[in-house]
């Protein structure tokens, strides 16, 4: 399940399972390619992990936070721990391994 910020919500959708957080901007186009990417996987993998999207300029305090240095950054969490990370347009095939990895 892909699903944009909810500021609220943001702690409890870390707190259990696998949950693959995508901070993005909505100017970027590395960004705009990979979330096609990330709705072709979310078809696979939409039962088994979530997807939260973070928008850069809106979210400040969670960018400094979770220490994201530049768009797209993805962070892979595992019930509120974060297990990888990775900067940059990724491949279908990096995405899958860190989801894997979590699962």
């Amino acid at each position: 399940m892909i699903k944009e910020l909810v500021k609220e919500d943001f702690a409890t959708d870390l707190a259990q399972g696998a949950v693959l957080v995508d901070f993005y901007s909505k100017t970027c186009g590395p960004c705009k390619m990979l979330s096609f990417i990330l709705k072709d996987i979310d078809k696979t993998y939409g039962e088994k992990v979530k997807i939260i999207k973070v928008d850069f300029e809106e979210n400040p305090d969670l960018i400094e936070e979770h220490d994201v240095e530049g768009y797209p950054t993805l962070i892979m969490f595992k019930d509120g721990k974060e297990l990888s990370r990775k900067a940059g347009l990724q491949q279908k095939p990096v995405i899958i391994n860190m989801i894997e990895e979590a699962l």
